[in-house]
């Protein structure tokens, strides 16, 4: 059912729906809260901890002073009950001085702060008591929204959406669902937009997040099944090429990268398809062993193919590789494949593949259109981003016999994660770091030190370095309490010289204009970049020397390491600053692990432990391991359930052939694969 069916929704409205992705009213239920508004009874000041979201009943006492500072208008007055004192702040709301009275009591709802000896709330939301107490006790849904939507607005159309929709089948075996005591499907959904208490809804998330997993992990063990044992079409032999390469780098492969290489070799020259996993912390050296395959399939007389999850860094890949094939007389053809290659280039490009004459095949997801027609392809190499949450199947064609699989993810998931996650795959694990690699010096603070941070990042730029800045959200009005990409980037270019060049880049943008803003970064035509998440992968660029994140309070460490990855990558030292708008203190002693160690699988191990499962609203990860509501670390226990209930039922019903299994069968008929089985290829 299309939105416009729902009352109130015109073709305006429905275009700002559109920017959330939802399109439909099946999208618009399936489009969960980000966080829940919770208005518990009103505490006294003097029990208010600093960091929490509280409720205090106080009467304004002192006088409100208003003044201005870089076109900003600022109000302060404070607020007393009989247990203590609190300064309220706010920012460019000057008509509260006329309808707030001093004298008078009011419910100060907001995050508390510590402001020099005393606590403060900044921007706090204001009710008369009478009006708290018709929320009090309530949990009211807030949704990630986009400029021109409001919380109420979308609110109306969830509850319209399940007004008009027909409650869908179940697809749990019944079996399953009793096992956990989970609730029905349907209504898990509704809860998790309208709970009836906290308890209601994590039982509803638990159901939903399992669901998650399980179709996941089943999709998976039915590619494993598939796959498994297949007959290499393929078989190579180690060549001289390879060899002599590793000689002339002017680095020595770490003992680690040369473990893994010779796994992938004995792959590469047995009987059976290579479906192979290298899991590598950022800057661990996966990209020359990638290379070393691509040169060992080749000087076997196949083509290989190795897709980037950008056109930046395809186009890195095909420049290295470049470089590498002059500077060592390699006998390779390398070609670059992507979006914006010109319609004149790609007609010859196309007729390379075809005919074999370019047996390195660089790109994104333009290397698997329908209109590739590979001569002999043998080997595809991939980044996770193109193994998980991609569900464009129906791009794939089959363009050739089984081909050996090679998968690259700088993700670092503990083991026993990984192996549910990666169950159709061979691990190798790339635990060492190159000696010449200058560890990152890391700092966590708090916005006091905003200002400081910018007179470093200000100086790095100064000696010719470039900066990254990272904001959890896109825009104002999505999340009111957090940093957001296009405010940032202004308030940037006001607080940073003339000099300095400062540009936005977010996924909302079009392809193509992401592309352009990251190859100007690259190229240091902009020395400061502010972005969300999308930056996580894809970008190299050995110039930049700082990242600072803000309100890294709300992502977890493995993700806020996977950012920090982005800087290092040249000869010159490099800093990240992890600004946390909470001081509270088991929030900066959890940021603090990421002070004392560079070490992707530790931090990944400590992430595991630390994030319990009320941190259900962090930032959601841009990166692969992305469900939708699940996370891997804070449900690892749900996903280990899912996993043992997939490979009960893979080896009782593979073929789902069961009545029970009968909804399950058609589920899976109808939605699109759960990620892509690069054996089509």
């Amino acid at each position: 059912m299309d939105i416009t069916c729902l009352k109130g929704i015109g073709e305006k409205t429905a275009r700002l729906f559109a920017k959330l992705n939802i399109n439909t009213a099946q999208d618009l239920i399936h489009y969960y809260p980000r966080d829940y508004e919770q208005f518990d009874a009103p505490l006294p000041i003097a029990d208010a901890q600093e960091g929490a979201r509280v409720a205090i009943r106080a009467m304004i006492t002192g006088n409100m002073s208003s003044n201005h500072a870089r076109n900003l208008s600022i109000l302060n007055f404070t607020v007393q009950d009989a247990s203590g004192m609190m300064r309220m702040t706010y920012f460019n709301m000057p008509y509260l001085k006329n309808t707030l009275k001093k004298g008078s009591f009011y419910i100060f709802r907001g995050i508390v702060r510590k402001k020099g000896k005393g606590l403060c709330m900044e921007q706090a939301s204001v009710y008369k008591p009478e009006e708290y107490a018709k929320l009090s006790g309530s949990l009211i849904p807030k949704y990630m929204l986009t400029k021109g939507l409001t919380n109420n607005a979308l609110t109306k159309a969830v509850k319209q959406a399940f007004e008009a929709l027909e409650t869908q089948e179940d697809y749990l075996p019944g079996s399953i669902a009793a096992k956990y005591k989970f609730m029905p499907r349907h209504e898990a959904v509704y809860q998790m937009h309208f709970p009836s208490d906290r308890e209601t809804l994590a039982l509803a998330r638990k159901r939903l997040v399992f669901d998650e997993f399980f179709l996941f992990i089943l999709t998976l063990r039915r590619f494993k099944s598939e796959n498994s044992g297949l007959k290499s079409e393929y078989k190579m032999i180690e060549t001289a090429q390879c060899g002599r390469l590793i000689e002339a780098l002017p680095y020595r492969l770490t003992n680690a990268q040369t473990r893994v290489w010779s796994q992938i070799k004995e792959d590469l020259c047995s009987d059976m398809a290579m479906n192979r996993l290298i899991q590598g912390d950022v800057g661990s050296g996966k990209t020359i062993l990638a290379f070393l395959a691509l040169l060992m399939c080749v000087s076997n007389g196949y083509q290989g193919a190795m897709m980037a999850p950008t056109e930046v860094l395809a186009k890195q890949h095909f420049e290295s590789i470049t470089k590498l094939k002059e500077q060592y007389k390699l006998d390779i053809s390398p070609v670059l494949l992507t979006g914006s290659t010109s319609a004149k280039d790609r007609k010859r490009i196309y007729e390379e593949i075809a005919a074999g004459t370019a047996n390195v095949i660089i790109g994104t997801h333009a290397l698997i259109q329908e209109k590739v027609e590979y001569g002999n392809l043998a080997l595809v190499i991939t980044d996770e981003q193109h193994r998980f949450g991609v569900r464009q199947r129906e791009t794939l064609a089959n363009k050739g016999k089984a081909v050996h699989v090679l998968v690259m993810s700088a993700t670092p998931i503990p083991r026993t994660l990984a192996i549910i996650l990666y169950g159709d795959l061979n691990i190798s694990v790339l635990d060492e770091m190159p000696a010449d690699r200058l560890p990152i010096k890391n700092c966590v603070v708090g916005t006091s030190y905003r200002e400081t941070a910018y007179r470093f990042i200000t100086k790095e730029i100064s000696s010719g370095r470039q900066a990254y800045v990272i904001c959890p959200l896109v825009e104002d009005g999505e999340m009111e309490e957090l940093e957001d990409v296009i405010s940032y980037t202004v308030r940037l270019k006001s607080v940073l010289p003339p000099s300095v060049q400062v540009a936005a880049l977010h996924g909302r943008m079009k392809a193509a204009e992401k592309n352009k803003i990251m190859e100007q970064f690259e190229a240091h035509n902009i020395d400061v970049l502010v972005s969300t998440t999308v930056i996580e992968v894809g970008i190299n660029v050995p110039n930049a020397t700082v990242m600072l994140i803000e309100n890294a309070e709300r992502f977890g460490l493995a993700q806020l390491h996977q950012l920090r990855g982005r800087v290092g990558r040249g000869k010159y030292q490099s800093y990240c600053i992890f600004i946390s708008s909470s001081e509270n203190k088991a929030t900066m002693d959890r940021l603090d692990i990421l002070n004392r160690s560079n070490d992707g699988f530790y931090i990944a191990s400590q992430d595991l432990k630390l994030r319990g499962p009320g941190d259900m609203f962090g930032i959601r990860q841009s990166g692969d391991l992305n469900f939708e509501l699940g996370d891997v670390f804070t449900d690892a226990a749900i996903l280990q359930q899912a996993s043992d209930e997939a490979d009960e039922l893979s080896a009782k019903d593979p073929s789902l052939e069961s009545e029970e299994c009968a909804a399950l069968k058609r589920f899976l008929e109808n939605e699109r694969d759960m990620s892509v089985d690069f054996r089509t290829i």
